[in-house]
């Protein structure tokens, strides 16, 4: 499992005070950041080789500024040419959104899915949840 913390911002607040639903894919893909390294160590868009395919997010519970949430990452599948990544929302201890997406090693030259390599899957499966 990967795992950060970020300090909700108050550009990121609706007009109720609490954090937007829009915030949360945002968070999600910057979680996924330590996965995308694995494909892709200096994360050059030159030779970027992921896409997303799916996500799903479920608002669990209201999420408020003024006090940090971590973000977790972890894998639920890993296929030959696709990944499904589970992540989840805490703050103060409690489970505030979770969601799950579906990604994709694609070769953008023949703009087609490609094979996982085998050493980055076998570092995938390593974060099975």
């Amino acid at each position: 499992m990967f795992s950060f913390q970020i300090e909700p911002r108050f550009s990121e607040t609706d007009a109720l005070g609490h954090i937007n639903n829009t915030v949360v894919p945002v968070w999600f893909e910057q979680g996924r950041t330590p996965i995308f390294e694995l494909f892709n160590p200096t994360l050059d868009l030159q030779k970027w080789n992921l896409i997303l395919k799916k996500m799903d997010v479920d608002f669990v519970a209201q999420i408020y500024l003024y006090s940090p949430v971590e973000i977790r990452t972890s894998l639920s599948n890993v296929g030959n040419t696709s990944m499904t990544i589970h992540q989840e929302v805490w703050q103060k201890g409690k489970l505030v959104a979770q969601g799950d997406c579906v990604m994709v090693h694609f070769d953008y030259a023949q703009q087609t899915k490609a094979p996982i390599p085998e050493d980055v899957k076998q570092t995938l499966l390593e974060h099975l949840a």
